[in-house]
C-alpha cells in the first residue's frame, strides 16, 4: 500500500470511529472525529519511515514496534491512539499488498502475507484498500458492542461451562 492509501484508510477509520464513539451526529461528533483523526493519521504514517533508514517492511513493521506504540501512552500519557494508525498500516500492508511485512523482526526477519494483495500501482489498490477500511471498521463495531461478551457467554453455555 502507498502512502496515500495509508491515509486514506486512517481518515476514512477515523471518521467511522467517531461515529461510533459519539453516534449524536453533531459537533461532539465531529470534535472526537479531529481528535481520533490524528493521532491515527500519524501512527499511519510512522512505519514507513524506514524507507529512510534500515530495511523497509522489517525494521518500523513488526510486532515489538506496535508494543512500543501500545504501551507508550501508559508511561508518558499521551499518543493514546497512535498505536491504531500503526496497526491498521500493518493489516493494509499484510493484507492489501503482494509483498507483506516481517511482523517478528529483528527476530526473525521472514515476511508474511496474505496471497489477496495487490500491488501498490495497481488499479486495483484502491479498492482493496476501501475492502480492508470497511473491515477494519467492522471489527471495531463489533468490539464496541456487547457482541465479544455476548459471544463468549454462548460459548460458556454451548461447553457447559455456565
Amino acid at each position: 500500500m502507498n502512502k496515500r492509501g495509508h491515509v486514506l484508510n486512517a481518515l476514512v477509520l477515523s471518521v467511522g470511529l467517531g461515529c461510533l464513539a459519539a453516534p449524536t451526529l453533531d459537533a461532539r461528533t465531529l470534535w472526537t472525529v479531529v481528535a481520533i483523526a490524528v493521532p491515527v493519521t500519524l501512527g499511519a504514517l510512522v512505519p514507513d519511515v524506514d524507507t529512510a533508514f534500515g530495511t523497509h517492511r522489517k525494521t518500523l513493521h513488526n510486532l515489538p514496534v506496535l508494543l512500543l506504540f501500545f504501551v507508550y501512552p501508559i508511561y508518558f500519557g499521551n499518543l493514546r491512539l497512535v498505536w491504531v494508525g500503526v496497526a491498521t498500516h500493518y493489516v493494509l500492508d499484510l493484507l492489501g499488498s503482494k509483498r507483506g511485512i516481517a511482523l517478528f523482526y529483528p527476530f526473525d526477519r521472514a515476511e508474511f502475507d496474505v496471497p489477496i494483495g495487490v500491488s501498490a500501482r495497481s488499479r486495483y489498490a484502491g479498492g482493496l484498500m476501501v475492502l480492508i477500511t470497511a473491515l477494519e471498521l467492522a471489527v471495531a463495531a463489533a468490539l464496541a458492542t456487547d457482541l465479544p461478551r455476548r459471544l463468549l457467554e454462548s460459548g460458556l453455555r454451548a461447553s457447559g461451562l455456565a
